[in-house]
């Protein structure tokens, strides 16, 4: 049974923020852990890339959810 395109939709944005949430959560962490250097530059590199890294994912979330629904068999 092939999800229709309103079910993907629903299902897609819970999932997107979720992990929204805890993908923010984490590169949080890391920047406050000490793991980065008070260097202003490497700092700007870093915010920079995981700002960035977190459309990948998304992306494929993005194309699966909208998708269009297959035509149903008569």
């Amino acid at each position: 049974m092939a999800l229709r395109l309103r079910t993907r939709k629903l299902i897609g944005t819970i999932v997107l923020l979720i992990f929204l949430l805890f993908y923010s959560l984490l590169i949080m962490t890391i920047a406050v852990s000490g793991h980065i250097p008070q260097n202003g530059f490497v700092q700007f590199i870093f915010y920079l890339v995981a700002g960035t890294i977190w459309a990948f994912p998304a992306r494929f979330l993005i194309v699966w959810m909208v998708r269009p629904d297959r035509p149903s068999a008569a």
